[in-house]
């Protein structure tokens, strides 16, 4: 299972020297304390958010890879995938007016403008760049290129973003608009097959594709074929989706575990990113096609999760109703993909934080349980930490742009569907899941209609 999600799972994997930053005390027992859901789901939103504000690479805005560690590279990685989920957080912190509009505007043109001149591989770029000189940071001694699955998290940042500041009398949003539009046109797709029925994750110009990874589901990576097929230029055919992604041994299910049949994937469902890193953007509600339902496939993923962790029956500490929620991120030894198939005992506060729209009361709970009960140790000044084990008495001391972005974006699509509805009305969009076959609920509605 690790195989399939290699450049996401690895990409905190390194315990590399750690980052000195003055001035960055935080006292996690003066946080504030009996607030209502609403002001405690709009706390934990403002104070993840300050990761992809505060933190936030100074010369690119891009996102740091992680709070903890520099890689070698004096605190100067920045990540692609976990770029566009903040870029995700950033319009939703303007909706809710955590920054201005306009000064969230001018946040992202930086942004946009600093990737028009970074290095990029037939339009995609790499997994890790230097923020402040776009050049490309191997991820791995051969993964010194594109990166298809993490260019796609960056643009479903991106085309939410497009379609948000859609003032078309102001300058700065309409400079944002067209930039973004330009890098979208630039992807080649269609490169990525190498004239083959399946996408492939990497190309390097110095190892082009040794890495050698065709991508096949079901796990987090159906967005990066949404995004292909709909792309104006350079797409890729559907023959791709249905003879590619859609044909491998683990892609359908149909086994029924804890009560809860899961349609698609791993048996118990994988790591909760699964369905959580494609559906930031991609509405669940409604989205059908020839192999599944994503809103029962997704919900049920959750509710497996959930069941396992009530059931916890490796008997760890901590686990239970208010505790719980298995997935990708840095544990006492290193980092893993956690799921009911790969238990080591550790709890990331993103699993069920960022399954809101799925579970929202057993999510409420485990909010809770995190913020008022464990606050002491998992509150910090950027949200939770990343992950803790209470058997092992370890927490973690560091967050991760590709966990704590989706905390941000999945809450606000509970409450109010901002980035489901955005990115849905993308004409693009709309275009690609026609031609794969995809039915789709009608995104008109209300904000009220989109909960569960």
């Amino acid at each position: 299972m690790l195989l399939l999600i290699s450049s996401t799972t690895f990409s905190c994997s390194a315990q590399v020297k750690k980052v000195s930053r003055p001035g960055t005390s935080f006292n996690a027992a003066a946080r504030p304390v009996k607030l209502s859901d609403s002001a405690l789901l709009d706390l934990v939103q403002r104070q993840t958010f300050a990761y992809f504000w505060e933190f936030a690479h100074p010369v690119s805005g891009l996102a740091r890879e992680r709070s903890n560690s520099d890689y070698g590279y004096g605190n100067e990685v920045v990540t692609t995938g976990g770029t566009g989920f903040g870029v995700m957080a950033v319009v939703a912190a303007a909706d809710r007016k955590f920054i201005g509009r306009d000064t969230a505007a001018r946040f992202l043109l930086k942004m946009v403008s600093f990737l028009l001149k970074a290095d990029s591989y037939h339009g995609v770029f790499p997994h890790w760049m230097n923020g402040a000189t776009g050049k490309t940071i191997p991820f791995s001694r051969k993964d010194d290129g594109g990166d298809l699955v993490e260019t796609s998290y960056l643009f479903q940042g991106l085309l939410c973003a497009r379609q948000y500041f859609n003032n078309p009398n102001d300058k700065v949003e309409t400079e944002l608009r067209n930039r973004i539009n330009w890098l979208w046109e630039g992807i080649e797709w269609n490169w990525y097959t190498q004239g083959q029925d399946v996408l492939y994750w990497h190309w390097s110009p110095n190892n082009g594709w040794a890495m050698n990874f065709p991508v096949r589901g079901f796990n987090e990576c159906l967005i990066m074929y949404i995004l292909a097929a709909s792309a104006d230029k350079y797409p890729v055919t559907s023959a791709v989706y249905h003879r590619g992604w859609a044909q491998s041994n683990f892609f359908k299910n149909g086994k029924v575990f804890y009560g809860y049949t899961l349609p698609l994937g791993f048996d118990y469902g994988g790591p909760l990113f699964f369905s959580q890193y494609s559906f930031m953007g991609l509405n669940p509600h409604g989205l059908k096609d020839q192999y599944a339902d994503y809103w029962v496939q997704n919900q049920h993923h959750t509710l497996i999760n959930y069941a396992y962790c009530v059931d916890n029956p490796k008997a760890f500490k901590g686990y239970g109703p208010n505790c719980w929620g298995l997935t990708a991120g840095d544990t006492y030894d290193g980092y893993d993909a956690y799921s009911p198939t790969n238990d080591a005992g550790t709890i990331a506060p993103t699993a069920a934080l960022s399954a809101f729209p799925y579970t929202p009361d057993k999510s409420m709970a485990a909010l809770k349980h995190f913020y008022y009960d464990l606050g002491g140790k998992l509150w910090s000044k950027y949200g939770f930490i990343d992950g803790f084990n209470e058997t092992k008495n370890w927490y973690a001391t560091s967050q991760l742009a590709i966990d704590q972005g989706p905390i941000i974006v999945m809450i606000e699509n509970y409450r109010s569907g901002l980035l489901w509805k955005l990115f849905m009305s993308c004409p693009e969009i709309k275009s690609g899941l026609h031609k794969l076959g995809f039915e789709t609920a009608d995104t008109s509605k209300s904000a009220d209609l989109l909960k569960p």
